[in-house]
Order: structure tokens, then C-alpha cells, then sequence
């Protein structure tokens, strides 16, 4: 059976939910073979999750120009492993720097290219959500092999426990790959709340929230659910909140088990970032807000209202 690249995405020594997300869609493809790339030593702390998701196969691509520079490096590498094994496909997570290896790649092998593949069948046809997710298209590289990057928390990861075969990549970077050079790394303070995307609850706030001061209460009720913060497009842009925490088209996709919109109308642009969320919940004074066509459960009302009741609730049954 014929592999299936699975380029991985990770940081401080684990693996993204994304990975797993891509490692669960190759199984149904082929023969899942995880690619790790990057400075000596960082596959040691994956190759085990990799092996627990699936992947018959660890290609490991270690060398300091891997994280010296940015992603040129990477792209050559995977382009020269490409050529080796000839893959029945290749799939990268649809962030900022997958899209970026995959567009490089795609000029090296002169390739055609899906970007924010939600489904991906046997014979290459993907599926992808358009126009900020109002609609969806069936679409198929017509050059090249299957080189798809995949939106996150597109469908649920599961094990498939393997013991992994580790395969060593040569890598040799050209010069001419060495042009951009990263002269320092700054790690982003985390609080104890979980990573956006790849929280079990969400609760976001839009404009409705009021200020940045009001987004208080938006926190408050993520932490005793033990959830994420997020905020609407609208929020961000009136400075109630960090585009970080943006949750919709040009911010993170999300799809938890629970998504608590609170003060938000539900515009096109946040509804395709959260619209795969297994339950969502809107409060919102307008009745005829968008929000509610997309909700599982709905209130109309003042979330400065309805929001501490529910905090108070919560924290009677813990």
C-alpha cells in the first residue's frame, strides 16, 4: 500500500491536534507516514503519539538549518523525500506554515495544490468549504499527485496504536534556500486556560459584550467550565479583545465540543470559523440575529444577565 505523507506540526515537543486530525484522514487513504522536520532531537518526545495515531512510518528530517531558517528549507527537503518515496499523497495542516511549505512545495514538483481540504476520498477528491464556509465544493488535482492542506479540527482524531518505523531523511539545504534566517525565538506566556483550537469548550464574546472591560464576564464563565476564550471579528476590531483569540474566516477555526457565543449576531465571516462546533449555545438580545439558525440552543436575552446566572449555576454543582 502506497504512503501517505503526513507532515507534522508541532511544538515543544508535542504534537498538534491537527497531526493527529491528518494522521486519522491518511488510514482511510493508504499507509500513513508521518514526516517530522526539524532541529537534531525533535522527533524523539513524537514518534511515539505518531505511532499511537497510526503512522506505520516516522521519516525523520533533523538538521539545525531546519529551524535556523524559515520555511524554504523544509519545503526543499520534503520535495527531495517526495521524489524518493512517491507518495499516493501528501497532506499538510492548513496553518500559516503548512500553506506556506505546501505552496513552495507545489512550484518544486510542479503540482497542483487543494488549500482547507475538509474531506479527502481514495481517489484524491477533496472537499472544501468556500466563501467563508457558505459553500462547499467537490475539487481534484488535475497535475501531479494529491497535495492537499488540511483545515483544522475538520474531523475527530482517533488511535490506531502501530509500532513505528523510524526512516532517517538525508537532508541537504542549498544556499539558495538559506536566504531568511531566524535570528530569535520569543515563546508567547500562556495562561492556565487550554489552546483555542484545540479546546473542548469555547465561550466567545462579540461587540454585544460591550467593552474590553465587560469581556470579564466572558472569562469568567470560560473558567469555570474549564474552556477557551474567543471573540468575533467585531470584538477584535473595536479592541474589546487580541486577534489571537479571533475566531472565524480570517481568524482560528475551531469546532469544540461546546461553543458559547455570547453578544455575537453571527456574520459569515465568524459562523465559518465555529460552524462545526458538536453543540453550540447564543445568547444574544436580538431575536432575529443569524446566530440563532446556526444554534443548537438559544437565548434571547442580556448576557450581562444571563451569563453570571449561569456562572452561579455552574459553580452550585461543582
Amino acid at each position: 500500500m502506497a504512503e501517505v505523507l503526513v507532515v507534522v506540526e508541532h511544538a515543544g515537543g508535542s504534537v498538534k491536534k491537527v497531526t493527529l486530525e491528518m494522521l486519522t484522514l491518511a488510514r482511510q487513504l493508504g499507509s500513513p507516514a508521518a514526516v517530522v522536520l526539524g532541529g537534531p532531537g525533535a522527533a524523539a518526545a513524537l514518534t511515539d503519539t505518531l505511532g499511537e495515531y497510526g503512522a506505520a512510518t516516522v521519516h525523520v528530517a533533523e538538521h539545525a538549518d531546519l529551524d535556523g531558517y524559515l520555511v524554504a528549507p523544509k519545503a526543499a527537503v520534503l520535495a527531495e523525500l517526495v521524489r524518493q518515496v512517491g507518495p499516493m499523497a501528501v497532506l499538510l495542516g492548513s496553518t500559516q506554515e503548512g500553506k506556506e511549505i505546501a505552496g513552495r512545495l507545489a512550484v518544486k514538483l510542479d503540482n497542483g495544490l487543494l488549500t482547507d481540504v475538509t474531506e479527502l476520498d481514495a481517489d484524491g477528491t477533496a472537499t472544501q468549504a468556500v466563501f467563508a464556509g457558505s459553500v462547499t465544493v467537490r475539487s481534484r488535482v488535475t497535475r501531479g499527485l494529491p497535495l492537499v492542506t488540511v483545515r483544522p479540527n475538520s474531523l475527530t482524531p482517533s488511535a490506531s496504536p502501530v509500532q513505528p518505523k523510524v526512516s532517517p531523511v538525508e537532508v541537504a539545504v542549498d544556499e539558495s534556500a538559506k536566504l531568511a534566517r531566524v535570528v530569535e525565538r520569543v515563546a508567547e506566556a500562556k495562561g492556565a486556560r487550554p489552546e483555542l483550537t484545540e479546546a473542548a469548550i469555547v465561550v466567545s464574546g462579540g461587540r454585544g459584550v460591550g467593552s474590553a472591560d465587560n469581556f470579564a464576564v466572558v472569562e469568567e464563565l470560560a473558567d469555570v467550565l474549564g474552556g477557551a476564550v474567543g471573540a468575533s471579528r467585531a470584538a477584535v476590531d473595536s479592541g474589546f479583545y487580541p486577534h489571537q483569540f479571533q475566531v472565524g474566516q480570517t481568524g482560528k477555526t475551531v469546532s469544540p465540543q461546546l461553543y458559547i457565543a455570547l453578544g455575537i449576531s453571527g456574520a459569515i465571516q465568524h459562523r465559518a470559523g465555529m460552524q462545526t462546533s458538536k453543540v453550540i449555545v447564543a445568547v444574544n438580545k436580538d431575536p432575529e440575529a443569524p446566530i440563532f439558525d446556526l444554534a443548537d440552543f438559544g437565548v434571547v436575552g442580556d448576557l450581562h444577565k444571563v451569563a453570571p446566572q449561569a456562572i452561579e449555576e455552574i459553580r452550585k454543582r461543582k
